[in-house]
């Protein structure tokens, strides 16, 4: 697999073309792409008779590292401001379409999205990979104005929101594209698609838990933690959430052994239930809560 210098230089030269892009976007969306990468590596092996997509191709690495990259920007964006709204909405609109963006600063964009039209493997991904960019920005955008508003979402509204703003689907939908993962037809299976929503809604779950000392040092209130807390201040929140926690992951263990999914289908969606302890822990400034990070959180 790629040196990891040279990942993160390729991430970073790309990146230097979007306003706001900071050198922590790039380590840590390289950290964690390697995370998934070698944990389904073996299978990516496997497949790669069939889809003729090399799981050592350096172009369909950097690419894939470049989308997370691009997550945990978008995701900075909204919540520490680092482009205008004004801004972010000419972004959301380019990402989400796959056009270059009507606003200057911001040509890595068309970049990542013509590179994703032209290495698909299956054009359905790419499509799909552009809604389920549309679906994370506003997910967003709706976390970030809810965590401020007067009247606050309850704690269904907030999961549901949250299982898109996890953004599992845009890294699943990515991996499928770059390496011939036929996500388009496994999304026919409801059983699938139940997958996808009992991993993001964990993943969301983690991600508030894990980042809930930063978040509160950090001032943000887009968290379930702090939602509860403020609608029930004498429940048990932490205990109740890792209830849940333990509830979904029940749920998804059982799915995936009722169904049988092709490679690399099984061992992707264990890496990513067992990210908190794999990445989380091990973040050198994302989401470790020891971190100093100039007020920044942990990405949606």
């Amino acid at each position: 697999m790629i040196q990891t210098e040279r990942a993160v230089q390729q991430v970073l030269e790309w990146g230097r073309s979007l306003t706001g892009f900071a050198d922590e976007h790039a380590v840590e969306a390289v950290r964690g792409g390697q995370y998934i990468l070698q944990r389904i590596h073996p299978s990516l092996r496997g497949t790669s008779a069939r889809t003729g997509r090399d799981p050592q191709d350096e172009t369909l690495i950097v690419t894939f590292y470049r989308e997370l990259a691009l997550l945990f920007w978008l995701d900075d964006c909204n919540d520490l401001g680092l482009i205008s709204p004004e801004q972010l909405a000419a972004v959301e609109q380019a990402l989400g379409q796959g056009v270059p963006c009507a606003l200057p600063g911001f040509e890595g964009c068309a970049v990542l999205r013509a590179s994703l039209a032209t290495l698909a493997y299956d054009r359905r991904d790419y499509a799909q990979l552009l809604d389920d960019t549309r679906c994370y920005s506003a997910a967003l955008r709706a976390g970030h104005a809810q965590a401020v508003a007067a009247e606050r979402w309850s704690y269904a509204e907030y999961l549901h929101n949250g299982i898109d703003s996890i953004a599992y689907a845009n890294v699943f939908c990515c991996l499928s594209l770059l390496w011939g993962l036929d996500m388009a037809t496994l999304r026919a299976r409801p059983a699938f698609r139940q997958v996808l929503r009992l991993i993001s809604a964990i993943g969301r779950l983690q991600n508030d838990l894990h980042g809930c000392d930063k978040d509160r040092s950090a001032g943000e209130a887009d968290n379930a933690v702090f939602l509860l807390l403020q609608r029930y201040p004498a429940m048990p929140v932490v205990e109740f959430l890792n209830d849940e926690l333990a509830g979904h992951t029940r749920m998804l263990h059982r799915v995936m052994a009722e169904e049988r999914f092709p490679a690399p289908w099984g061992p992707l969606i264990e890496a990513m239930a067992a990210i908190r302890v794999q990445y989380y822990r091990t973040s050198t400034s994302r989401y470790r809560s020891d971190a100093v990070r100039g007020g920044q959180r942990a990405p949606a």
